[in-house]
């Protein structure tokens, strides 16, 4: 899955410094961070929506929905996907979110 979104956040990344007539990514950084930030907070809520409804269909779509747009919102605000990756490894790290290692597993 990190190959998908690394690719699908270059591509976002390269619309915004070449830009393509009719596409959705450039009309979306034309527009600013407004119609981003509500972009993002729609399909939030429909993410949501689908979740509380128990259909997971619809909340894989929404989740595509959400995670694109999260990432337009990242590429707009000149954010690199490595900043999030160390941010999630220091996360990881903290006292009792680190994941055992394997020979902790192995001794339980």
């Amino acid at each position: 899955m990190k190959e998908i979104i690394e690719e699908l956040y270059a591509t976002i990344v390269n619309r915004k410094a070449n830009p393509i007539k009719d596409s959705y990514t450039n009309y979306l950084f034309e527009k600013g961070i407004d119609k981003i930030l509500k972009k993002v907070g729609e399909e939030s809520t429909e993410t949501i929506i689908a979740a509380k409804n128990n259909n997971s269909e619809e909340l894989v779509m929404e989740t595509c929905d959400l995670i694109y747009h999260l990432l337009v919102l990242l590429a707009n605000q000149g954010i690199n996907l490595k900043d999030i990756e160390a941010e999630l490894i220091k996360r990881e790290s903290k006292t009792g979110n680190k994941k055992p290692e394997r020979r902790e597993i192995e001794n339980l």
